[in-house]
Parts: C-alpha cells; sequence; structure tokens
C-alpha cells in the first residue's frame, strides 16, 4: 500500500505520541480514607495514608576524582535523585530566592557548622537521601532557637504534639525540640515513616513533613478520583507546602553545581563537630563553658535545649563539647569539686514577690538574680522557679563584666600570631581561653576576651 506523505507524516507523530505518553509514570495504588487533618498543620500525625505518586528517581552524583573532599562533597555524593532532571518554573522561581540573597549560604552556614555532618551522619547510617540534611536550612535556616508562629521550634522545626509523638520532652527546665541529637533522631523516625507510607515517594515524604500525612493523603486521593497524575507537582496544597518541596529541590541543584548558579558554599570539614559527654550529676552551663575554655554562647549554642543555665536532671545526659576541647573538659569536669558544680538554690516566686525583694532576702544584687535566670527586665511570674546564686558565683554574677567575649572565625592563612597582632592580644592567651597549640583550621571559632 502506498502511503501519501501527509499520511506519512501523521502516522510518525501518532507513533511519537503513543512512546511519549508510555514512557510517562502513571499511578496504580489506593488511598485509604483517614480522619480529616488540617491543611495547615505543622508535622500532622494522622494514621497512615498510601500514596499513588511516583517514586523518587534513585540517583548519585558522580564524584570528581579531583575534588576536594568536603561536607558538601559529601552530601552530593549521597543524594538519591537527581534534581536536575526535574524541569518545573517552581523550582525555578525558588533558585531566583537564593540568588538574591548572596550571602545566605555564608551567614546559615556559620550555624550549620555545628551541626550538619551530625544530621549526614545520622542519614547516612539510615540510607536515607542526603538532600534531607539540606531540610532544616528550609525549616529554620540551621537556627536551634527558630520558633515559628504556630509553636514550632529547633531546627528541625517540631510543634509541641508532634514533639511528644517522638519523644521529645518539654518542660520548664528543658525543650527536646531544640536538642540538637534527640530532635534530629525524631526528625528521621518521622521522615522514614512518611517515605514508608508513601511508597518511597521522597517528594511526598517532604511535603507531608509541612503540612502533615493527611493533608497530602487527601490531596492524593482527590486526584486519583479525578483520574488526574497523583505524584507531587500535580497536588493541590497549602500555598506553604508548594513552595516547600521546590525550595529544597532548588537548595539540592545549587549544592550540586555551585558554580552553575554563582553560589559559594563556605568551606566546612567532613569532621564531627562536636562530642557527647555523658553527665550525671547537675552542672552549671558556664561552669562547663569554663571547664571546656569555649565561650557561654558556644555551650548554649550546642546545647540549646537547656532553658536555664543550671542543669538538674533525673537522670544521666548527653552533654555537647567541641570535639577539640572534650578531653580537655571531661578532665577538669572530673576534678571538679561538688561546691562548684552547681552553686545554687531554687525558690519558687510567690504572690507579692518581685526581683528586688528576692535578692534582697538572699543577699544578692538583682544583676546576680537577672544574670544567673537570664532575664531582661523585671517581669516575674507566681510560681515561676528561680536559681538563686551563693558563695562565689553570686559575687562573680554581681560584678560587672571586666572584659567582653568575641568569637572569631578562623580564615584561610590565619595563624594565631596574626590573629592575636590583629586583636592586640597575647598568643598565649589565645591557648588558653580555647585551648589550641597552634594548628588551626579554617572555619574553627576562637574566643576573644576583649578588653
Amino acid at each position: 500500500m502506498t502511503l501519501s506523505p501527509n499520511a506519512l507524516r501523521n502516522g510518525l507523530l501518532t507513533l511519537w505520541l503513543v512512546v511519549l505518553v508510555g514512557c510517562q509514570t502513571t499511578s496504580t495504588g489506593t488511598v485509604d480514607r483517614s480522619p480529616s487533618t488540617s491543611a495547615t498543620s505543622k508535622h500532622s500525625t494522622q494514621p497512615a495514608q498510601r500514596s499513588a505518586s511516583s517514586q523518587s528517581v534513585r540517583w548519585r552524583a558522580p564524584q570528581k576524582i579531583d575534588e576536594p573532599r568536603t561536607l558538601w562533597t559529601r552530601i552530593r555524593d549521597g543524594f538519591l535523585f537527581e534534581p536536575s532532571i526535574i524541569d518545573n518554573p517552581r523550582i525555578d522561581q525558588q533558585r531566583l530566592y537564593f540568588a538574591t540573597q548572596p550571602r545566605y549560604f555564608e551567614l546559615t552556614s556559620q550555624r550549620a557548622q555545628r551541626y550538619l555532618h551530625y544530621v549526614v551522619e545520622e542519614l547516612d547510617k539510615r540510607d536515607m537521601p542526603l538532600e534531607l540534611a539540606l531540610l532544616p536550612f528550609v525549616e529554620s535556616g540551621y537556627n536551634p532557637m527558630a520558633y515559628s508562629t504556630s509553636h514550632a521550634a529547633g531546627i528541625w522545626q517540631f510543634i509541641p504534639s508532634t514533639g511528644q509523638v517522638f519523644a521529645l520532652r518539654q518542660d520548664d527546665w528543658y525543650d527536646g525540640r531544640r536538642d540538637i541529637t534527640a530532635s534530629t533522631t525524631a526528625a528521621l523516625d518521622y521522615l522514614t515513616k512518611l517515605g514508608d507510607m508513601f511508597e518511597g515517594d521522597w517528594l511526598l515524604a517532604v511535603a507531608a513533613y509541612n503540612c502533615g500525612e493527611g493533608c497530602v493523603g487527601r490531596a492524593v486521593k482527590r486526584n486519583q478520583e479525578l483520574g488526574l497524575p497523583a505524584d507531587y507537582w500535580n497536588l493541590q496544597l497549602p500555598a506553604q507546602t508548594m513552595d516547600y518541596v521546590p525550595r529544597l529541590l532548588a537548595l539540592a541543584q545549587i549544592v550540586r553545581s555551585p558554580q552553575q548558579y554563582g553560589a559559594i558554599l563556605p568551606t566546612l570539614n567532613d569532621e564531627p563537630y562536636f562530642a557527647q559527654i555523658t553527665i550525671r550529676r547537675p552542672l552549671d552551663l558556664f561552669k562547663a563553658a569554663e571547664l571546656a575554655s569555649i565561650s557561654t554562647d558556644e555551650i548554649k549554642y550546642l546545647n540549646p535545649a537547656f532553658k536555664h543555665r543550671v542543669v538538674t536532671p533525673s537522670e544521666p545526659y548527653q552533654l555537647l563539647i567541641p570535639v577539640e576541647q572534650a578531653e580537655q573538659f571531661s578532665t577538669a569536669l572530673a576534678r571538679l569539686p561538688d561546691s562548684e558544680r552547681i552553686p545554687f538554690s531554687r525558690y519558687t516566686v510567690r504572690r507579692g514577690d518581685n526581683l528586688s525583694q528576692i535578692a534582697r532576702k538572699h543577699n544578692l544584687s538583682v544583676d546576680a538574680l537577672r544574670q544567673a535566670n537570664d532575664i531582661q527586665g523585671s517581669l516575674i511570674s507566681i510560681g515561676q522557679t528561680l536559681m538563686v546564686p551563693h558563695g562565689p558565683t553570686a559575687q562573680t554574677a554581681s560584678a560587672p563584666a571586666a572584659r567582653q567575649q568575641r568569637i572569631y572565625t578562623v580564615q584561610s592563612g590565619d595563624s594565631l600570631y596574626s590573629i592575636a597582632r590583629r586583636f592586640n592580644v597575647e598568643i598565649k592567651q589565645l591557648r588558653a581561653w580555647n585551648g589550641v597549640d597552634t594548628h588551626l583550621k579554617p572555619g574553627q571559632q576562637l574566643t576573644l576576651q576583649m578588653p
């Protein structure tokens, strides 16, 4: 049979369309209806929903032989889906968002350097996608003190109820949502649950981490009933969630090819930042900082779950100390007299009390009481528990600080000599303040006692 040119062209076009449609991923699963969940709830914990959306592409970034080994290259090597093959304007829009903030990675990496290696290690242990190590950038900018209008807290931004579901204790003295190691375990447990729930589709799992599994499950079911694709990109979700996954993918694309997108990633070494030291008895965190020769800010950033400077646990707990100071801290702690461990007593605020009265009753200055309890003004409430310093601590707290602490981040080419000369201090002082000898690493933080 002889075909006309038009018929031949039409036939080839039809064949091409058939092949194209056949290459698309289709949905075959079913969804069980679960109780209603608010679409704007954070980290909902409704019963599991089964998703029919497509599986994420399993992919690992090729390693360049001559590329320096850093934490960023390790993260790239652990990517389990290839972000560049997803051509979607929503990702492009989020990349433009980061392009308008040229110092984004510089500023956030200063915080992330304390925690990122630990998060990567925990993800690797579970063979989970290392794209998820970027999730706290989206959630909190890796700020453990971040607190949202929905009362979410910590680098993983758990709301109180979901924190309780995943065994993150919250009371007047401790908030497990801000505990770096405990919250990371809880977040990875939750993401593992979501990954299983949505049959390995990590885009749906990440979306559910933002708005709740019930929210995503209902969206999947709605599309299935309408005969529409049920993958993430075709779902109607809350506005925040519509941006949430693309923002994570945009970050992954930038981390994968920073030069392509004009980004500069600060050097982060692929090595632990902190060690976990078991503490079995009460301890003043400021005393712990002194024993480790680190700043009080550093001890707070590593142990943000503790709401007060004095830790009085009912069971052993893990205190995070920079790796380089861990041995020094452990040795000094073992020699610490009991009288210096917790030179405080507790006082419960009663009706009619004010800071002046309480300070006078305990022979303290108001400033000493404020400092011991991290109180900025004079407001206290009935039933509130205050830490009352006594002995040498009370005298130290009431005296004005002779020097102000400053944190300096070591740059490439820095030495103890150049830093000491720059800030007009002695090298032996730098060594004493930071417990260092001669070797410095870019990104390392030094404490300076400035006049």
